[in-house]
This record gives C-alpha cells, structure tokens and sequence, in this order.
C-alpha cells in the first residue's frame, strides 16, 4: 500500500450511524450543486434568469407597515 492509499484509507466496518449520515448528506449536497451548476449555466434557461436579476433591487409595492406588524 502506497502512502497516498494508507492516507485515504477508510474502514467502513468501523464507521458509526453519524459517520454514515454525514457522509450521505455530503455526497448528496455534492450531486444537488453538480446539477444546480448545470442548470444555472445552460443556456436554454438564460431567459428564465435574466428576469429575475434586478429581483434584489425592486421595491416591495404592498404597504411596509404590514412587514413590521403595525
């Protein structure tokens, strides 16, 4: 065994519940930006985006003392 494989070497036989999760949701965030990253920047989606770029920057039209509670 090379030092590269001894230094990632796992034992999956010794790893807990907690071990597993964190592993699952790490690998399952990894696939979600994999697609969000195709989705962003294929092209046929530019439109779908473009309209929403100036949404930061908009006021809201409703009446302000109603996000306050007042």
């Amino acid at each position: 065994m090379t030092k590269l494989e001894a230094y990632f070497h796992t034992d999956w036989a010794a790893m807990t519940a907690t071990d597993w999760f964190g592993m699952s949701v790490t690998v399952i965030i990894f696939l979600a930006m994999i697609w969000l990253f195709y989705w962003v920047f294929n092209p046929k989606n530019k439109q779908k985006l473009e309209a929403h770029k100036t949404m930061p920057l908009e006021e809201d039209s409703s009446d302000p003392e109603k996000w306050h509670g007042g």
